[in-house]
C-alpha cells in the first residue's frame, strides 16, 4: 500500500470515519471491516471507497493538475520535450513505448541495454547540461509525471518574502481604522512601524523596502476600502460576514416579505409647507419574486403610520389613489424588517405575504405593526443592526432604483456631498406625491417585467427571469396562498383614534364623519375601558381623510364614515393638506366659524382660486384635476372627442396665466358661444402646469 492508493485485501489497515479498522472479509462486492473495540461493520465496494481513508498521511504533492493548468502554450511546449527526453533515457523511446517508435529509435546510446548512468551522460552531453541535473528530472518525472519537470520558480509570487509579524501588524492597523477617517499609504506604514517597536522594540522586527511594503500593502487592502475609496463602504464591508455566506430561502411568492426605509439621493417639494426637503422610501419586498408589493415616500422622515400603510398595500394591493404596483401578495407568514436608515390594469392576484424581516427602528418595531401582524399569524423576524448582507435584495433594489430612475429625475442630488452639483434649489423639482407617482410607474413598467440577474429557475438556471415570470412560476410550482379571512381584517393597518359619538357624528382632528351606522351608538357610551374608556375606536388613513372606518360592534361589520366635505373633492385628501387649510383659514381671520372657513377654502381649491403662491402649489393637483375631469365629462356625455390643445398653445396660456384669472371658465360660463344646437361648446382648460407656475413672481 503506498501513500497514494489502498490495496482492498483482508488483513489491511484503514481509517473509517475516522476510526481505526481492518478489513476481515472482501469477496469483491461487500467489504466487512473490524474495528479495534470489536464492532463490525459491512459496506459495500462503492460505499466503503467514499469513506475509507489510508492510515498513513497522504503526501502533500502539487496537484498534477493545477500545476499544468497554470503554465502558458510555450511552457507546456517546453515541458513536454523535456518530457520526451526523459521517456529516452528511461526506454529508449520518446514516446515511453516501443509500438510507438520513431525513426532511428532506440539511438545505441539510450538502448535499454546501456547502463542508466551511461544514458544520464549521454543525455547530459546531448541537452549542455549536468548529469545531476538529469537525474533529477528522472527522479521528478517518476514521482509526478511530467508535471514535476515544471520550474518551480516559475509559479512563486512575485512579492519578496517579509517578517509575518510586520503583515500581522499592518492587518491589526487596518482593523483599528476601520471607524477612522481615511488615511494614507504612508500615514499606515508608519503607524505599522511604531507598533512593531512598542510590541517588540525597537528595530526587532525588520521593515521591507518601501516598494515591497507598498505592494504588501496593496495586497492586503485589496478590497477593504481601507487606504482609498468611500469610508461608509469600508466600514460596510467591514460589517459584513466572514465566513461562509448563508441566505435566506423563499420556497414560494408571500413566504418573506423584507421591509426597509431609504434615503432618496433627491430634493422635493412638501406640497403642504413648500419646503424644499429629502424623501424617505419605504417599501415592501417579496423575497422570492422581487416583486414590489407597497412603497410610501416621506418627506424628512418615516413614521410608524407610514409603515402600517405599506403594509395595507402589501397584504391587499391597494394604495389611496395610487397606481397600483402589480400583483398584490396578501398576508406574509414572516416579516423581515430590516436596518433603519401607472399599472392600473395590472393583473390583480392576491397572494398574501407570510413572513416579514424588520430592522430595529421604533418606526417599524411600533405597537401597532406587531399587533396586526400577530392578529394575522404574521411572524416577525428582524434582521441584525447595520447588517445590510441580511438583506441584500432590497438593497439591490434601492440600488437600481437610483441608477435607472432618480438620476434621471430634477433635484437630483448624487449619493453623497462629493457627487452632489450646484444650484439644485434653482432647477425644477417634484411634489412628494409626484416623485412617488413616478417611482410607482417605474417599478411597474420598469423594473418588475426586467429579467434579473438574481431571479432563477433551480430546473432552468439559466433561464433569465423577471420578477413577474418569477411570481408566475412561484404560483404554478406552489399551487398555494394565504389571504385573510375576511378583507376587512386589513382594516387593522391603519391608523386608530378614539372618538365619541354626538348627534352630528363624529369629529376627528376638526373633520366631522356620518353615516347610518351610528345611528344606534349616538351619544351612547363605549364599552371599552382603559385611557379611552367609554370611546369608540374609529381608523383613519392619513392619505386620504375624506372617510373614517368603524367596525359595528354587534356583528363585527365595517362601515365607512364619509366626512360632511368629501363630495367637494374629487382626489383623495390627506390629513396633512386638511390641516394646513384650517391653518390657512385661521390665520386669515375672515370668519368667525372655522367650519365655515374650512368650507370655503376647499371651494376655492375645487374651482382654481387661490390666494397665494403656498395654497396654489398645494391645490395644483387638485384644482388641475376637477378641471381637466369636468371638461373632459361634459365632452364625453354630449359623444364627441376631447380636445387636445397644441403644447404651442398650452405653454403660451401657461406663461400669460394671471392670479386675477384663475376662475373656471367651464364654472363661469365664459367658455365658448352657444352653437346653435341647444348646447355651449366647451373649451377644455389646459392640464395646471406646477413647474411653470413655481417660476412665478406672487
Amino acid at each position: 500500500m503506498t501513500e497514494r492508493a489502498i490495496t482492498v485485501a483482508v488483513g489491511t489497515a484503514v481509517l473509517v470515519d475516522g476510526d481505526a479498522a481492518q478489513i476481515v472479509e472482501f469477496d469483491g462486492r461487500k467489504v466487512v471491516i473490524s474495528y479495534t473495540d470489536g464492532r463490525y461493520s459491512s459496506f459495500s465496494l462503492t460505499e466503503f471507497v467514499t469513506r475509507a481513508r489510508g492510515v498513513e498521511p497522504v503526501g502533500s504533492g502539487g496537484d498534477p493538475g493545477l500545476v499544468l493548468a497554470g503554465l502558458t502554450g510555450e511552457q507546456r511546449r517546453q515541458v513536454t520535450e523535456r518530457g520526451e527526453h526523459v521517456r529516452e533515457v528511461l526506454t529508449g523511446y520518446r514516446s515511453g513505448y516501443a509500438q510507438a517508435a520513431r525513426e532511428g529509435e532506440p539511438r545505441s546510446e539510450y538502448a535499454p541495454s546501456q547502463p542508466l548512468m551511461a544514458r544520464y551522460r549521454a543525455k547530459a552531453a546531448e541537452l549542455s547540461v549536468t548529469s545531476r541535473a538529469v537525474e533529477k528530472w528522472v527522479a521528478a518525472y517518476r514521482e509526478s509525471g511530467e508535471a514535476g519537470l515544471v520550474d518551480r520558480r516559475r509559479g512563486r509570487s512575485g512579492f519578496s518574502v517579509v517578517d509575518p509579524r510586520w503583515e500581522t501588524a499592518v492587518r491589526a492597523e487596518l482593523a483599528a481604522g476601520v471607524s477612522a477617517s481615511t488615511p494614507t499609504r504612508s500615514a499606515v506604514l508608519m503607524r505599522v512601524a511604531d507598533r512593531l517597536d512598542r510590541e517588540h522594540g525597537e528595530k526587532v522586527v525588520p521593515i521591507p523596502s518601501q516598494a515591497t511594503a507598498y505592494r504588501r500593502l496593496a495586497e492586503l487592502t485589496k478590497g477593504t476600502n481601507a487606504v482609498s475609496g468611500s469610508a461608509k463602504a469600508r466600514r460596510s464591508i467591514a460589517a459584513g460576514p466572514k465566513g461562509v455566506h448563508g441566505r435566506l430561502r423563499a420556497t414560494r411568492p408571500g413566504e418573506y416579505v423584507l421591509l426597509d426605509t431609504q434615503d432618496l439621493d433627491i430634493f422635493a417639494m412638501e406640497p403642504v409647507t413648500c419646503r424644499w426637503v429629502r424623501a424617505q422610501l419605504t417599501v415592501a419586498q417579496d423575497l422570492f419574486d422581487r416583486q414590489i408589493l407597497g412603497l410610501k415616500v416621506t418627506p424628512v422622515s418615516t413614521k410608524a403610520v407610514d409603515v402600517a400603510g405599506v403594509l395595507f398595500e402589501a397584504v391587499t394591493g391597494r394604495s389611496s389613489g395610487r397606481p397600483t404596483l402589480g400583483p398584490a401578495h396578501g398576508l406574509p407568514r414572516f416579516l423581515v424588517f430590516t436596518e433603519d436608515g401607472t399599472a392600473e390594469a395590472s393583473a390583480e392576484v392576491w397572494c398574501p405575504p407570510e413572513t416579514l424581516v424588520i430592522d430595529h427602528g421604533k418606526a417599524f418595531l411600533s405597537a401597532h405593526v406587531i399587533g396586526v401582524c400577530a392578529r394575522l399569524g404574521i411572524s416577525i423576524q428582524p434582521a441584525q443592526p447595520r447588517k445590510p448582507t441580511d438583506k441584500p435584495t432590497i438593497e439591490r433594489f434601492f440600488r437600481s432604483l437610483r441608477q435607472g430612475l432618480i438620476q434621471h429625475l430634477p433635484a437630483y442630488k448624487g449619493p453623497d456631498l462629493h457627487s452632489r452639483g450646484e444650484g439644485l434649489e434653482e432647477q425644477a423639482f417634484l411634489f412628494v406625491h409626484e416623485l412617488e407617482d413616478v417611482i410607482r410607474d417605474w417599478i411597474s413598467t420598469v423594473y418588475h417585467p426586467s429579467d434579473h440577474d438574481g431571479l432563477a429557475v433551480a430546473e432552468w438556471p439559466n433561464l433569465a427571469m423577471s420578477p413577474n415570470d418569477m411570481f408566475a412560476t412561484g404560483i404554478a410550482k406552489a399551487g398555494l396562498l394565504r389571504i385573510p379571512a375576511a378583507p376587512e381584517l386589513a382594516l387593522e393597518f391603519l391608523r386608530v383614534v378614539w372618538r365619541t359619538i354626538q348627534n352630528y357624528g363624529v369629529e376627528i382632528d376638526g373633520r366631522r364623519y356620518d353615516g347610518p351606522v351610528l345611528n344606534g351608538y349616538r351619544n351612547a357610551s363605549s364599552p371599552y375601558g382603559g385611557l379611552d374608556a367609554g370611546k369608540w375606536p374609529f381608523r383613519v388613513n392619513d392619505d386620504d381623510v375624506r372617510h373614517v372606518w368603524f367596525c359595528d360592534p354587534d356583528d363585527g361589520r365595517w362601515h365607512r364614515l364619509v366626512w360632511e366635505h368629501a363630495p367637494m373633492l374629487n382626489t383623495p385628501f390627506s390629513d396633512e393638506a386638511a390641516r394646513y387649510a384650517r391653518f390657512l383659514a385661521r390665520r386669515n381671520d375672515r370668519f368667525a366659524d372655522p367650519n365655515e372657513a374650512l368650507r370655503q377654502v376647499l371651494s376655492r381649491w375645487s374651482v382654481g382660486e387661490v390666494l397665494d403662491r403656498r395654497e396654489r402649489r398645494m391645490a395644483a393637483r387638485l384644482a388641475a384635476e376637477r378641471a381637466g375631469l369636468a371638461a373632459s365629462a361634459e365632452l364625453e356625455l354630449a359623444g364627441e372627442p376631447v380636445p387636445v390643445l397644441p403644447a404651442e398653445s398650452q405653454q403660451v396660456i401657461a406663461d400669460n396665466d394671471d392670479e386675477d384669472d384663475l376662475t373656471d371658465d367651464i364654472d363661469t360660463g365664459r367658455a365658448g358661444e352657444n352653437t346653435g344646437e341647444g348646447r355651449t361648446g366647451v373649451i377644455p382648460m389646459p392640464i395646471f402646469d406646477a413647474f411653470a407656475e413655481a417660476d412665478k413672481r406672487w
